[in-house]
């Protein structure tokens, strides 16, 4: 999926991104706004993986929610 559909969707998306990454909180998907770099960011904090880490679940993300 293009990530410029999940930015301008993200208020359809957020359930999704909270359920892979549960430890976001609202708030934080509320500043990381559709952003793949900032949520790439709060998966780096949250989670304390890598950047490559944190880019990679993110592609698989995109490639779950390709419905």
């Amino acid at each position: 999926m293009n990530w410029d559909i999940i930015e301008g969707n993200w208020k359809q998306f957020k359930g999704k991104v909270k359920a892979q990454w549960g430890k976001l909180t609202d708030d934080h998907l509320d500043e990381i706004a559709g952003k793949r770099d900032e949520l790439a960011g709060r998966i780096q904090e949250a989670y304390g993986v890598s950047k490559d880490e944190a880019e990679a679940q993110i592609k698989r993300f995109e490639e779950q929610t390709k419905d």
